[in-house]
């Protein structure tokens, strides 16, 4: 049997607020398959975004553990986290978060100069723009570019060192919902095209539905998971 992409084992995060100790996760397990499609839902303070930032490589748990690809990574340090996290994933956010002064291409280059890329970096992120359909628009700026095309720019960028896991919170936020649905389609596309895990934190029953499995958090633990 194929070993999961992600394994969590007990993973609990405690943060001190003044005296006041909050426990954002209280022993949260779940196992995600290689090339599966998951949401994970949950209301405000629920503890879906700190689980979240430890899936994704961006913080630490403050107990159990957590192996992503075969590589055991809830003790590693801030710069081995960050070497892991731009090996294995790839990140998408509501916001887009592009740089504005730059164009599509250079933005999507940007993950690479962090990766120490020696074959043809130009070409990956080419390659990266022509897969969510952006070819004609590279040589563009954010701001002339509309939302829907916004966020392509952003999954090329993940895409563009070839991650075990695309990571996507709340992809079409910021869209109406024609383009929310046409980026939805994109994403679960590259899932199944490229074996490629896709995670999305979501708030939206609609776009959680379209996945294949729906882990839902409250309270800091798992409340239901639904295949």
């Amino acid at each position: 049997m194929e070993e999961p992409v992600i394994r969590a084992d007990g993973l609990t995060k405690f943060y001190r607020m003044g005296e006041v100790e909050v426990q954002a996760l209280r022993g949260i397990s779940l196992l995600i398959k290689r090339g599966e499609a998951v949401s994970i839902m949950g209301p405000s303070g629920s503890g879906k975004t700190t689980l979240m930032n430890i899936l994704g490589c961006l913080d630490r748990p403050t107990g159990g553990e957590y192996i992503l690809d075969g590589e055991k990574v809830s003790g590693l340090n801030d710069d081995q986290l960050a070497g892991i996290r731009n090996r294995k994933i790839g990140f998408v956010f509501q916001s887009f978060n592009l740089l504005q002064r730059t164009s599509a291409l250079a933005n999507v280059e940007l993950p690479m100069s962090y990766s120490n890329v020696s074959n043809d970096g130009r070409g990956q992120a080419v390659a990266a723009l022509q897969a969510v359909g952006l070819e004609k628009r590279m040589k563009h700026r954010p701001t002339e570019l509309s939302g829907g095309e916004q966020q392509r720019v952003a999954i090329a960028r993940a895409l563009v060192n070839q991650p075990a896991i695309l990571m996507a919170d709340e992809p079409t936020g910021n869209l109406d919902t024609k383009v929310g649905q046409e980026i939805m389609n994109l994403l679960l596309s590259l899932n199944r095209q490229r074996n490629m895990t896709l995670i999305i934190i979501t708030h939206d029953p609609r776009i959680a539905s379209q996945t294949q499995r729906t882990i839902r958090i409250c309270d800091g633990l798992i409340e239901e998971n639904i295949q």
